[in-house]
């Protein structure tokens, strides 16, 4: 810092020419940091996020996805980051997969570490584990989600190599442990699973919304596109992602032969399946899209994407009294407020 301050004109001596770092400093304070272009990563690893409302399909389209990237020669890791601990039972037939959490808790009663085989298991190519989280109601969710990825660094999480590592994330919860791919910057880019409903698009532009606050903040992920699952073709979805700048990178149709599929543990990300070629073009459209910095709706504009009549519009907000709140059958409340006679 020293060498930026130049001498003043005239002067004598090391006297500094402190106006212009002063304006310097001013113009750097005012700039938008999510307007800076990041460098490129220099790990070849891809980090990628995958957030949506709880039972949209996250594991439907994760699962059939890391299939079809390993079918495409890529070295896939995928990471279920969800409480339930469902992410991996598609890839494995419904098989429940032994979490991090419960294995480390298991194996620290019985005096032994945790190795990468208690934790972490493979089909068709696809790496797979669970982080898991505590049982209901006995214990932070978001904090599992920590503890499990501080678990995964003594494992030696920074010196694999795969291409792509996928992170099932739950959109509905806010808590930092959910946020933490966006808010420490984990992974680089992220990728939203939403459908022609209110609610999931409600989350997905949640998570535009926390991608934005981050990258005010210095941050590099941004948002890669959506994924439109059980796409009835009403258009929602896709109004969301061309109002919110972000593209879609697949459009799932809402069929029973997926339907009956999916509920049987049935992988279709495969070039077997005739729907293989639908998630080759996604996985080619995963790796090559970059990440976006988002443009999140208000709740006005996100009510806008849908018909009035299935939203409510035109419903006006009347406000309510205390006689409303206390009953028609109250006794009228005295006042202890001292009014004096005016003079």
């Amino acid at each position: 810092m020293k060498d930026e301050i130049s001498k003043a004109p005239g002067s004598a001596g090391d006297v500094p020419n402190l106006k212009d770092f002063d304006r310097r400093l001013r113009d750097e304070a005012h700039e938008d940091l999510a307007d800076i272009v990041a460098d490129e990563p220099s790990s070849k690893t891809q980090i990628i996020a995958i957030y949506g409302k709880g039972g949209i399909g996250k594991s439907f389209t994760l699962a059939n996805l890391s299939h079809m990237m390993a079918e495409q020669g890529k070295r896939v890791l995928l990471i279920g980051c969800d409480p339930k601990s469902d992410t991996t039972s598609l890839l494995f037939g419904g098989k429940a997969c032994p979490t991090i959490i419960e294995t480390s808790t298991k194996k620290k009663l019985a005096g032994e570490e945790v190795k990468i085989g208690d934790v972490c298991f493979k089909r068709g190519g696809v790496f797979a584990m669970e982080l898991g989280g505590p049982e209901v109601g006995r214990g932070c969710g978001g904090r599992g989600i920590i503890h499990g990825f501080e678990l995964l660094e003594k494992l030696g999480f920074h010196d694999w190599d795969f291409d792509y590592v996928l992170l099932d994330f739950l959109g509905d919860v806010v808590c930092g442990g959910f946020g933490l791919p966006i808010a420490r910057d984990m992974a680089q880019k992220v990728i939203l699973v939403g459908s022609n409903d209110l609610q999931s698009l409600y989350v997905a532009n949640n998570v535009c919304s926390a991608v934005e606050y981050f990258r005010k903040l210095g941050g590099n992920v941004g948002v890669a596109g959506l994924v439109i699952n059980k796409d009835d073709g009403s258009g929602e979805a896709q109004a969301f992602a061309e109002a919110a700048g972000i593209p879609v990178l697949a459009s799932i149709p809402q069929d029973d032969d997926l339907r009956k599929k999916s509920a049987n543990y049935q992988i279709v990300g495969t070039e077997k399946s005739p729907w293989g070629s639908l998630f080759a073009e996604l996985g080619l459209n995963v790796a090559d899209a970059p990440p976006i910095r988002p443009a999140p709706l208000d709740q006005d504009g996100l009510l806008a994407l849908f018909d009035g009549s299935d939203t409510g519009a035109g419903v006006t907000l009347e406000p309510a009294t205390d006689e409303d709140m206390r009953g028609p059958d109250a006794a009228p409340k005295v006042s202890l407020e001292v009014i004096y006679d005016d003079v």
